[in-house]
């Protein structure tokens, strides 16, 4: 029997994890044994231990395995970032359930007698407009030019994001295209017009929300109404009346290509002041037209043949003045405007134009030579209908109305409600006063010619603007009651009631003074000058309406008004308006000129129409001799010649027929002539006779005897 110690146990070839684990659990002391541990380890015979069969590496998938590990957790983390961007910026807007188109600021177009367009008003410059109002190809302009994808995408386009990263890398410059009509959408209803990532960000989340709550037609009306064109339009509405003098509703092919092509760059394209800009642009948009299948190539050559061509300004611009003041009385009558609204307005197209032709013509022929620069032209109806404004020579120079906002002295031409106040407590156009030096408290007012007359007329010292009768009738009836007089009849600017009112050195606007001359043009009736008929929202729902019936009532007794006109019209015959006369008609008026010539009046009335006109200097420059007799006459007559053409004549109230000078005795054409008080040469009636009776009654009402 062999020694135990010689006997060997089977061993059985185990795996290498096996036989690791195996070297693993060996005692300390085997492990020291060193021999007899490897023995125990190795296989059968002693040897060296056999190694296991190496799995076989596919290290190609296992590389690929990692790589697509690697990008499954950036895209996971990219989402989580993005959304966590996403959630940053959106969690900055309004949240989505309270999320709501703004209300378009409503337009104000307002309307001639004639019902032919003036202007617009409001923050947008033009209603809004239906897209079945329009023409097909204008909203197609836009979809060509502006986003082709249009109907195909859902507010976020990616082929065009695509486009605007490649172009922003390869450009180095900020973030450029991309947007959808959309998304431009988005940020004119919601965002500022910044251009940075942060408003991308919610430019994008606001499309995919107008997308989610608004058909694609409904989309491109607000996009089309909301749109900037530049010059202060808003919409396409806006910007066809200020490119083309045209509705939306009429644009051409050509000139729809401009406007949609004008909203890349408002300023950069603008048809009226680049022109080959904005052509070249334009047949870039009619290009894409026809590549989309929007035209057809007949369509597209007679585009291109025929480029859109903008509607130069058409005169001054004075509309716009007669537009301003509709606004400054349209709260009076209508509140709150919160649609867009129609208003008919008493501006006569016609009337407008030579108003502002007339007075134009003068200051451009005679404005240098006299150093004056601006001035105003008021015309109305009896009845106070504003028939034309003009409130400056040029509107796009200055805006500011002279026609109703300037305050001037209106000299001489204040003086009819120093005589009117005198008739109303009984002095007679015949009466007699005396022109001669008169002095009050030391204040001693000289005629223009520093020249006196002696014994005259009240009829005729009307006529010829003499300041001495003016002072003493201001005085004998009392300041106050000649301010009052003047008030009744519509002056509402203050008025200082003293002894050099009467030589109008109370300021009053040119609107009020012709309103208030209006009293006497109808037979006495006071007036509110007034130029809204009418006003109607875009769908025919009227909201004001004028009443027949209005004005002051009667601020003038029927014969005191037969006086004062007979008095006025002789200012036409002998006095300082003698150039402004018009064969056939019984005209009155009177003429103003501040004593230093810095204002010139002439306010002027036929039995159908009043009309005033006031030249200066803003800034209160002098003038060179400028009075009321010569450039306001002139431009009163021109405008009134115009005016009065083929109509037919209409009586002054008071007056049956027409005084001309051969009515006056001696006042033939080898008659005497003199200086008036305005400058201006007129024929000299003989001295008046005097009646004992009618110089008692004078001196009776002055000592109150």
């Amino acid at each position: 029997m062999a020694n135990g110690r010689d006997r060997r146990e089977p061993v059985f070839d185990a795996p290498a994890e096996q036989a690791g684990e195996l070297e693993f659990r060996l005692s300390p002391e085997d492990r020291a044994g060193g021999t007899m541990a490897r023995r125990r380890a190795s296989g059968p015979g002693g040897g060296r231990p056999s190694r296991p069969k190496k799995a076989k590496r596919r290290g190609g998938r296992s590389l690929f395995s990692k790589l697509i590990y690697a990008g499954l957790v950036l895209c996971l983390w990219g989402v989580i970032g993005v959304g966590g961007i996403v959630a940053y910026y959106a969690s900055q807007l309004p949240p989505i359930d309270q999320l709501a188109v703004p209300k378009r600021p409503p337009n104000i177009a307002i309307l001639a007698s004639d019902g032919s367009f003036l202007a617009n008003r409001g923050e947008t410059g033009g209603r809004t407009v239906t897209l079945k109002e329009l023409p097909p190809y204008l909203p197609r302009a836009f979809v060509a030019i502006e986003d082709r994808r249009f109907y195909d995408h859902y507010g976020i386009d990616p082929i065009g994001i695509a486009r605007a990263v490649y172009r922003n890398l390869s450009n180095s410059g900020g973030l450029q295209g991309g947007s959808t009509l959309t998304q431009q959408l988005a940020k004119n209803l919601f965002l500022t017009q910044e251009r940075t990532a942060s408003r991308k960000i919610q430019e994008a989340i606001l499309a995919l929300w107008l997308e989610r709550n608004y058909s694609k037609d409904q989309l491109l009306e607000l996009y089309l109404n909301r749109v900037y064109f530049g010059a202060g339009a808003y919409g396409v509405e806006a910007a066809a009346q200020r490119y083309y003098g045209k509705s939306a509703r009429s644009v051409s092919l050509s000139e729809a290509a401009v406007l949609a092509g004008l909203v890349q760059s408002p300023s950069r394209l603008a048809p009226n002041r680049y022109p080959e800009r904005a052509q070249a642009r334009a047949e870039l948009v009619i290009a894409a037209m026809n590549d989309l299948g929007f035209i057809t190539p007949g369509m597209t050559k007679t585009a291109l043949s025929a480029p859109a061509e903008p509607v130069r300004p058409n005169g001054a611009g004075s509309a716009n003045y007669a537009a301003d003041y509709v606004m400054d009385v349209l709260d009076d009558f209508v509140g709150t405007v919160e649609s867009d609204i129609v208003v008919s307005t008493t501006v006569e197209p016609a009337l407008q134009s030579a108003a502002e032709r007339v007075l134009v013509d003068e200051l451009n022929a005679k404005g240098q030579k006299f150093n004056v620069s601006q001035g105003a032209v008021v015309a109305m109806q009896p009845d106070g209908a504003v028939k034309a404004l003009v409130g400056g020579r040029n509107y796009e120079t200055s805006q500011f109305n002279r026609a109703i906002a300037a305050r001037r002295q209106p000299g001489s031409s204040f003086k009819p409600f120093v005589y009117l106040a005198a008739m109303e407590r009984g002095y007679t156009p015949d009466m007699v006063m005396e022109d001669a030096p008169v002095a009050y408290k030391g204040w001693a007012p000289k005629n223009y010619d520093r020249k006196y007359r002696g014994p005259i007329t009240i009829r005729d010292a009307l006529a010829l603007s003499l300041n001495t009768v003016a002072v003493k009738l201001n005085m004998e009836v009392g300041p106050k009651t000649v301010a009052q007089t003047a008030q009744r009849l519509g002056i509402s600017s203050p008025l200082q009631a003293n002894g050099s009112l009467a030589l109008g050195t109370s300021e009053v606007t040119p609107l009020e003074l012709v309103s208030a001359y209006a009293a006497f043009a109808n037979g006495g009736i006071g007036v509110t000058p007034y130029v809204i008929t009418q006003v109607k929202t875009t769908d025919g729902k009227l909201i004001y309406k004028r009443p027949s019936s209005g004005g002051l009532g009667r601020v003038i007794d029927p014969g005191v008004v037969a006086q004062m006109n007979d008095m006025m019209h002789n200012v036409f015959v002998i006095g300082t308006a003698q150039k402004a006369q018009i064969p056939g008609w019984t005209l009155a008026g009177k003429t103003g000129t501040t004593d230093d010539y810095k204002d010139a009046w002439f306010v002027g009335f036929s039995g159908n129409l009043v009309a005033g006109v006031w030249l200066g200097n803003d800034d209160g420059a002098l003038t060179k001799r400028v009075t009321g007799g010569n450039l306001p006459t002139e431009v009163w007559h021109n405008f009134m010649t115009a005016a009065l053409k083929d109509k037919q004549p209409v009586p002054l109230p008071g007056l049956e027929r027409m005084r001309t000078p051969s009515d006056i005795p001696g006042a033939g054409a080898g008659g005497p002539r003199y200086a008036n008080a305005d400058g201006e040469g007129s024929w000299v009636a003989p001295a008046p006779q005097r009646r004992a009776s009618r110089e008692k009654n004078f001196f009776e009402k002055l000592f109150g005897l």
